[in-house]
Parts: C-alpha cells; sequence; structure tokens
C-alpha cells in the first residue's frame, strides 16, 4: 500500500532560529522556502541526501504541544549516521548539547538524542 515516507512536517515557534538549526547546523539542503502571504507562514521543504523531505512550517501563534517523552503523539524523528561519536562531536561543536550515547538493547546499535530549537526531540542512530 505505502512506498516510503514522503514528508515529515514541523511546524516551529522562530522561523529564522529553526531555518538555521536545520540547514546550517543539521547540513539539510533546501529545496525550496516559499512565504505564503494568506497564511503569514513560511513553508521551507529540506532534503537528507535526496531521499526524504522535512517541511518547515511557520505560523502565528501554534499552539503548544506536550513534549514530554512519553507524551502521546509523535515521539521523536531519527536521523541514522555512520558513526555516533562523530555526529554527537560536530553537534556539540555547533553548540548543539546531547544526551550520554546509549546502546540500544535488542539491536546493539549506538544511539543518543538532541532537541531542535522548540524542544523537538531528535535522535542520531547509528547504522
Amino acid at each position: 500500500m505505502f512506498n516510503r515516507i514522503h514528508h515529515i512536517a514541523i511546524i516551529c515557534t522562530d522561523y529564522e532560529k529553526s531555518k538555521d538549526f536545520y540547514v546550517r547546523i543539521l547540513g539539510l539542503t533546501i529545496v525550496q522556502e516559499a512565504y505564503r502571504a494568506e497564511r503569514k507562514s513560511f513553508k521551507l521543504d529540506l532534503a537528507i541526501n535526496d531521499h526524504y523531505q522535512i517541511e518547515l512550517f511557520s505560523f502565528e501563534n501554534p499552539p503548544e504541544r506536550p513534549s514530554r517523552p512519553e507524551a502521546a503523539g509523535l515521539r521523536h524523528l531519527a536521523f541514522e549516521v555512520d558513526d555516533v561519536d562523530t555526529t554527537v562531536n560536530l553537534l556539540q561543536l555547533m553548540g548543539v548539547v546531547t544526551e550520554p550515547v546509549r546502546i540500544d538493547e535488542y539491536t546493539g546499535k549506538r544511539f543518543t538524542f538532541f532537541n531542535d530549537p522548540d524542544g523537538l526531540p531528535l535522535e542520531i542512530y547509528e547504522r
């Protein structure tokens, strides 16, 4: 029925700050950027190695969403990396705080978490 995930949509509270985070710090590529005047909203399409796309939106006064780790709804967004330690070091050089690296008890793979500017939990997971 499904081929793959087409895109992931994220609504941010500070568009320029989030755009800088996803583009400059995480290294995603801008595919297209548009301002939709009727909605007073930016829409930024971002590519990850030409496979998946994140849509970053801004809206006036978006409602807050609980982001506790066990709150109902989307728990986190995970990025696959070749080496967790290298990625953690790069993120920390850019001022991003990461949690201690953990080991997945089922797969034996290494992973850790960090947050985007709005506190959205993001994960890096070793290939």
